[in-house]
């Protein structure tokens, strides 16, 4: 946290000093408009043609001005962005709030994993996680939690996060960049929409004929200005009106182009200062590596492209303001940005997406790197081909490390394990507490342990489902569907399997049955996991495998009439209850 609070003081200053340049400049910018101003009134006064150097003198002196002013503007927006960026870091890691996107949109039932291991919404997982600030890095972090990756790409994965991790201001501009205009789905998909369109096509004899008449009109008004005749003045005028006439031909060509989203072309100016970070910084983990040289083809690079396609936008956007129409009746300024647009589609169409995905896979890779660097003590997993799992001191890593119980597990001797503990005693959590990690090791993230040496597997989980209304279907029948997914998945390949109190919606004698019907499934279909129960019977069946099977438990303390939980995990069943003893003390019964 300390380093936080050292970037916070650091971009508070230099926002100080930037409000103090900005008002400056302002302020000479000023000066030099009212200097202007009374020295174009001297001019045009009789006699006084010498005060055109110094009216020349200001009007360049304006115009740096103006750009200097523009330079500051930016700078200040993008120190706001930083010194914000770390008061939400300082914030989040004291435990105040979770400023950032929560991910409640990737919400799955259906999936695997992500809804039983509490990975997007409030507080979930992906809410902790999440350091992005385009939609591109919103959905690609939401994918790679969701989408296992194979072993080679685990460690690759892997160095490159390491690689990231140290790199805390560069992480942190990335992220400031896409701050200072936020963009949204709509944007990205008006744009993708317009890169997919098909090119019209814009007559050259249209573009090289506005380009004679505007030489024309131009020359005309230059004769004009010299030699006030009338004829001259009226050809002149005819040819501006023949420039606006060639607008209006292709007014319609001009209006599709037009994105049906605000600021697109700011939004595109910060995409292309995003990809020109990246492009500039040096890496050497291969995943970066690769990810750079996608930015890159031929003699372009893609941050040049989309500036240039920001800055055409920019100028088509303009077509609907009247005043700034008219100039087309002097120039064809909106003829020649509608050719360059067509000719920017046909050259760099195909690319945008791929250059935008780059954008979204390095700020996904950001926020695995800002998790491992506020998480030090944090290990990347070994990984093995032997379906050999464990894990020392293993925890949960949304719980505090001043709170958290650590455990450890070992599948290597006994693949499957029954877990019994009573209420509250922590099955659930030590269950969400293995799948997590699981799921982290398969995405090359570091995992909340001292110690781990992972064969990676496919993560199946059924925990907590709910009730499909909308296809009527019961808590039983979702459940049952669940388990059924999780047969089917097993007879593929080995699975990481975790089961929490499975068939809840049946009567006992029929869930101890098919529970245990379940778990010697597992064990047939070769499965790695566990499954939590009350019901001690089940624990049994570890006499049918006993090189397979093993029972697990949390236990219970009642000391001083209080319940005392330590959430360590032990050998064997667990013997003490607290229901009745809870019940009793609440006056329940």
């Amino acid at each position: 946290m300390n380093e936080y609070e050292e970037l916070t003081i650091r971009h508070a200053k230099v926002l100080k000093d930037l409000a103090k340049r900005y008002n400056l400049i302002s302020g000479v910018r000023l000066l030099f408009a009212l200097a202007f101003a009374i020295n174009l009134y001297f001019y045009i006064q009789p006699g006084n043609t010498f005060l055109i150097i110094p009216l020349i003198i200001l009007a360049v002196a304006f115009l740096q001005a103006v750009r200097v002013h523009q330079s500051v503007s930016w700078k200040k927006l993008l120190n706001t962005a930083l010194l914000k960026t770390n008061r939400h870091e300082i914030s989040y890691l004291k435990g105040k709030e979770i400023p950032f996107e929560s991910g409640s949109e990737f919400i799955d039932t259906s999936h695997s994993y992500s809804y039983d291991l509490d990975f997007f919404g409030k507080y979930s997982f992906f809410h902790n996680l999440n350091r992005t600030s385009t939609r591109m890095g919103n959905r690609q972090l939401a994918s790679s939690l969701l989408s296992p990756l194979p072993p080679q790409e685990i460690l690759n994965t892997q160095q490159a996060i390491r690689e990231l991790e140290p790199k805390i201001d560069w992480r942190q501009e990335v992220m400031a960049l896409g701050k200072i205009k936020p963009d949204s789905d709509e944007s990205y998909k008006a744009l993708m929409k317009w890169a997919a369109k098909k090119n019209p096509k814009v007559s050259k004899a249209i573009v090289a004929g506005s380009y004679i008449t505007s030489s024309l009109l131009l020359a005309s008004i230059f004769i004009y200005f010299y030699t006030p005749l009338e004829i001259v003045g009226n050809i002149s005028f005819l040819l501006f009106l023949f420039n606006l006439v060639l607008l209006g031909t292709q007014i319609k060509k001009i209006q599709a182009e037009i994105i049906d989203s605000s600021e697109i072309d700011k939004i595109l100016k910060q995409y292309s200062l995003i990809l020109e970070k990246i492009e500039e910084e040096p890496f050497e983990s291969s995943k970066l590596e690769n990810l750079k040289n996608g930015l890159q083809e031929g003699d372009f690079t893609a941050s040049r492209k989309i500036e240039q396609l920001s800055a055409l936008f920019a100028k088509m956007d303009h077509v609907q303001n009247f005043l700034a129409g008219l100039v087309n009746g002097f120039f064809p300024f909106h003829i020649l940005t509608l050719d360059a647009l067509i000719k920017w589609r046909k050259e760099c169409s195909t690319h945008v997406s791929q250059w935008l995905d780059v954008i979204g896979k390095i700020e996904a890779l950001s926020s695995l790197a800002n998790f491992a660097h506020n998480n030090p003590s944090y290990i990347y997993p070994v990984l093995n081909d032997s379906k050999e799992i464990s894990f020392k001191d293993l925890g949960h890593p949304l719980i505090s490390a001043e709170t958290r119980v650590s455990n450890d597990v070992t599948f290597n001797s006994h693949s499957f394990f029954i877990l019994t503990g009573s209420n509250m005693s922590g099955k659930s959590t030590f269950l969400r507490t293995l799948g997590i990690n699981m799921v982290l090791t398969t995405i090359g993230a570091p995992v909340c342990a001292t110690k781990a040496n992972v064969h990676p597997l496919p993560v199946l989980v059924s925990m907590r489902l709910s009730d499909s209304l909308n296809e009527s279907e019961s808590y039983f029948f979702a459940e049952v569907k669940r388990l059924k997914e999780i047969m089917d998945g097993l007879e593929s390949e080995t699975g990481f399997v975790l089961l929490d109190e499975i068939l809840r919606g049946t009567n006992s004698d029929d869930k101890r049955s098919g529970t245990i019907e379940v778990i010697r499934n597992m064990v047939a279909k070769k499965a790695i996991g566990m499954i939590a129960t009350h019901d001690l019977e089940v624990c049994n069946t570890v006499n049918e495998h006993p090189n397979i099977l093993e029972n697990k438990c949390f236990e219970v303390e009642i000391s001083n009439n209080e319940l005392v939980f330590d959430y360590k995990l032990r050998n064997g069943i667990c013997r003490n209850k607290s229901a009745t003893f809870l019940m009793e003390k609440m006056g329940v019964i």
